[in-house]
């Protein structure tokens, strides 16, 4: 009998161990944030061609050049994100540091004769058939390296050396994106990744709080300074004229201010519910290149404040879904990764609005998943891919 009671409690006892076992195994795929992902995809290309269709005829004679372009690399940056999905995240651990040296030489080697110039600056690599801006590789790399040093640092990451070991890294490949690449825009992206990892890592309010007071305040104060010494006619550097047009744009309406002005008449026009897809005034030809960083407001235009909500209620449900794989993420390089992840979106959505509305002056930072860009998808896409690899290793209690 007390051998039967005995195997009765084991039994109980596994049966349970399995039940519970199986209840935190369930399995779970984030198709919220692939429904987003494609959902912006899809508009994107829909404003794409909407916006770029009478450029592209007039130039290439093919009203669809550039959307053919946009759908095919998108079409296949979305299978590529859905395979990456699939791959334990927790490989790039091995590949971090050479992910973090072929960001630093793939950018030196833009000033060799490798490098490609396109709309006045050196930003791009072509390496046979493939072109591409390996800034947007140092991205990946301070999203996935950060994270990596943070969890091997340990207890040490609170310390102030820790910090500096870290701010050093993210800023050190912001240098060297703005040395050898130019790219002034992407260089403070890396460097608020950076910062934003950090303070996650070691959420200390009040030093943080102090260094952004600093910051501001140092900001107002060198923006006033220039607005009081600059002259009118701008200076040698393009960086103080862009400056200068944020400040005073009316006085540069018919050279350097004519991009933003007319992107400031495009949102005033459309009003709430806008002039009606396809139907924007300022898209043909008034605002250059908008089917780049200037494409939201042709939204507006088009579909009007109304519309621009909306695709601003897209981002933040994305970012929700980023930020709910980061607080359930199974371990900390994982949730540090999808931090990464969100801040760099976040980011990239404030700049380019602010630009576009003149808050702030222009960067060249494009529009996630909506502005033309082959480059800013396929790192995009990877991005997601990660994002969704954290998200599949997540157990709930059924």
């Amino acid at each position: 009998m007390s051998n039967t009671k005995s195997q009765k409690q084991s039994y109980r006892t596994s049966a349970g161990r399995s039940n519970t076992r199986r209840k935190t195994r369930a399995d779970y795929y984030d198709y919220s944030l692939v429904a987003v992902i494609v959902l912006l995809t899809c508009f994107g290309l829909i404003m794409l061609y909407s916006t770029s269709s009478y450029t592209a005829e007039l130039k290439y004679g093919d009203d669809m050049f550039f959307f053919k372009k946009q759908a095919l690399i998108s079409v296949a940056c979305i299978i590529m994100a859905l395979v990456i999905s699939k791959i334990n995240y927790r490989i790039l651990n091995r590949f971090a540091t050479i992910l973090y040296v072929a960001a630093v030489v793939l950018m030196m080697l833009v000033k060799t004769p490798l490098g490609q110039s396109a709309n006045g600056a050196q930003r791009w690599l072509n390496l046979g058939p493939i072109q591409f801006q390996p800034a947007e590789i140092a991205k990946i790399a301070v999203i996935v390296c950060l994270p990596y040093m943070i969890v091997h640092m340990g207890k040490k990451v609170k310390t102030l050396k820790g910090c500096m070991v870290l701010g050093g890294a993210g800023a050190f490949l912001a240098l060297i994106a703005y040395v050898f690449t130019d790219n002034l825009s992407t260089a403070i992206i890396i460097f608020c990744i950076t910062a934003g990892l950090i303070f996650v890592a070691h959420p200390d309010i009040k030093i943080f709080l102090i260094i952004a007071g600093v910051v501001i305040v140092l900001g107002v104060i060198g923006v006033l300074f220039l607005n009081a010494t600059l002259s009118v006619d701008g200076s040698g550097s393009f960086r103080l004229r862009r400056i200068m047009v944020w400040l005073h744009p009316e006085d540069f309406a018919d050279t350097w201010g004519y991009q933003t002005i007319q992107a400031l008449y495009a949102i005033g026009s459309g009003g709430f519910f806008g002039r009606g897809l396809g139907n924007s005034i300022q898209k043909l030809g008034s605002v250059p290149e908008a089917q780049n960083d200037m494409i939201f407001s042709i939204i507006c235009e088009e579909l009007g404040i109304f519309g621009g909500l909306i695709v601003l209620m897209l981002y933040a449900y994305l970012l929700y879904r980023l930020f709910f794989i980061a607080q359930n993420a199974p371990d900390m390089f994982g949730s540090l990764m999808v931090s990464g992840i969100f801040i760099h979106i976040a980011l990239q959505v404030i700049l380019n609005i602010a630009v576009v509305v003149n808050l702030m002056p222009n960067t060249g930072v494009t529009l996630p998943f909506i502005s033309y860009g082959g480059t800013s998808v396929l790192f995009l896409m990877a991005e997601m891919g990660l994002a969704l690899s954290v998200a599949r290793q997540i157990k709930f209690e059924e």
